[in-house]
């Protein structure tokens, strides 16, 4: 092992209940390689480090019983073991119990994708990587996988498909990245590998031409399957569908994104990656779980490895994909404060004529007619939960501002009836309340965590952001409630304010011992 000397994480930046790396800047930090396992969460993701002169990348290992609080294991899997560096794969539980992982190689000639087996259920020690290699292909020749690839099982088969794929004795243009390269294969053993064909029979008509499908997790859910990933250029997306056997292809029904554009990002040029890289496990009582790398959010973290809150993923009854925080996250609330039947009235004249604006960066939210101050929170982990009458809700701007000064600055949460979309900040993702059950109330669910930011409406769509400015002078954790134009107040049913406990505690021991930086030599 090596003590990395690189610049070590803040007091200040320092997360309580978010997952981040304790060693300094170490982008990328891709999440990879998850399972459960006896009583044990594993998850690893991607560390930049030099190796012999030059720069490569490991897995670092942690684990957790309940995907919150995390320690830091010594790294198994790094170049010095596999003889080279390790760029984003996913983990699965082979046919007879052991996890292992597939991953594509870097620095190796040909560039191609590798697969190892744990020695033993607890992960202590690997057995020696070996390369991935299917006989025929497309034209006849024998492919490699050549990036982010995937393994999943249907029945007794093994499949496995990359980003990208080429003929063994090819180079690989940086065009093989598009849908149409996405080749699958097939083993029994994970040893002899078959090609089979294109993964999609089919893309679908949302999806831009240039979008790739890497960081790919291919697993069922409810009645359907569902394919996780990004596209390099729009960050985390998602597919739902049907497995055919007869063709053993993947066929997409329906497509959704996690990752949404910035005010300020680039148009012409797209490199929207807030919501980034995505990896997920199963839960021993049947739950879909997902973390996403933060890679973008905010210039003063960006060469830093966070990791979103882990997601809940589960499917609708109409068949429409459920995305709600985990629900261990509970159980770190402490001293509620609880607010029921708020009436959010009518601003005074003198705030009214002022024409007094919340800014929020180049944005401008004008305060139209009802403000009403809620609490102040004091603290900087909270969870903040409210529930609001449809009836209330319907076709109303209406919102809640955090962080707020006495000048109403801070970071707006806001619904939009009029463009279909919940902003958070200089974030927007669609959401309509007109295609809620006609029963369903409104539901916000909003995670602070010093600087971070993540917001979950109705279990329909989630969001994050940074605020970093939220330790400025003139910024208290103020909370205020607001809304549109209408022809009463607006009454919010309940709201209930949590704080969160820590989970850092392993972070901070691996802060100071390092235990994780990989061998070198």
């Amino acid at each position: 092992m090596v003590v990395m000397d690189e610049k070590i994480i803040s007091n200040e930046m320092v997360l309580n209940y978010h997952l981040m790396h304790p060693g300094g800047d170490s982008r990328p930090g891709d999440p990879n390689v998850a399972f459960y396992s006896e009583g044990t969460y594993h998850l690893h993701y991607i560390l930049r480090h030099p190796w012999h002169g030059e720069i490569s990348y490991s897995f670092i290992h942690v684990t957790s019983e309940d995907m919150l609080n995390w320690t830091w294991q010594k790294t198994k899997l790094h170049p010095s073991f596999t003889g080279h560096g390790m760029f984003s794969g996913t983990g699965f539980i082979t046919k007879d119990g052991k996890p292992a992982a597939i991953y594509c190689a870097t620095a190796v000639e040909p560039r191609n994708t590798f697969i190892t087996l744990a020695n033993d259920k607890k992960l202590s020690s690997w057995n020696k990587p070996y390369p991935l290699l299917p006989k025929g292909g497309p034209d006849g020749k024998d492919i490699l996988l050549l990036g982010d690839p995937d393994c999943f099982q249907v029945g007794d088969t093994y499949y496995a498909y990359s980003a990208m794929s080429s003929s063994s004795n090819a180079s690989v243009p940086s065009s093989t990245t598009s849908l149409e390269n996405v080749q699958l294969c097939k083993s029994k053993d994970l040893v002899n590998w078959k090609y089979v064909g294109r993964l999609l029979k089919y893309d679908l008509p949302e999806i831009s031409r240039g979008e790739d499908l890497s960081c790919a997790n291919m697993f069922p859910i409810g009645n359907k399957w569902m394919i996780l990933c990004i596209s390099h250029s729009m960050g985390c997306r998602y597919y739902l569908g049907e497995w055919d056997d007869k063709s053993e292809q993947f066929v997409p029904e329906t497509h959704g994104r996690m990752n949404w554009r910035r005010h300020g990002q680039s148009l012409l040029d797209p490199v929207y990656r807030d919501f980034f890289a995505p990896e997920s496990l199963l839960t021993p009582d049947g739950r879909r779980v997902m973390w996403a790398w933060l890679a973008s959010l905010d210039k003063n973290i960006d060469l830093k490895t966070i990791q979103s809150l882990p997601r809940e993923l589960s499917l609708a009854s109409d068949g429409s994909l459920l995305i709600k925080p985990l629900r261990e996250l509970e159980a770190l609330r402490y001293e509620a404060v609880i607010f029921e039947k708020i009436l959010v009235p009518l601003a005074d004249n003198d705030t009214v004529a002022s024409g007094k604006k919340i800014p929020y960066g180049k944005s401008h939210l004008h305060l139209k007619r009802f403000i009403k101050h809620i609490t102040e929170l004091r603290g900087d982990s909270f969870e903040i939960r409210i529930q609001i009458d449809r009836t209330e809700a319907e076709r109303r701007r209406f919102g809640f501002l955090l962080f707020s000064n006495e000048d109403l600055e801070g970071l707006p949460v806001l619904i939009r009836p009029e463009s279909g979309v919940i902003s958070i900040g200089e974030t927007e993702a669609p959401f309509s309340i007109s295609v809620l059950p006609e029963a369903e109330d409104i539901e916000i669910r909003i995670f602070i965590d010093m600087y971070l930011i993540e917001v979950f409406i109705n279990d329909r769509q989630a969001l994050v952001t940074s605020f970093v400015e939220y330790k400025d002078s003139g910024f208290d954790l103020n909370a205020y409630a607001f809304a549109g134009q209408g022809d009463k107040p607006m009454q919010i049913k309940k709201i209930e304010i949590w704080k969160i406990k820590s989970t850092n505690k392993g972070f901070l021991e691996a802060r100071d011992n390092q235990i994780w930086a990989p061998e070198i030599q």
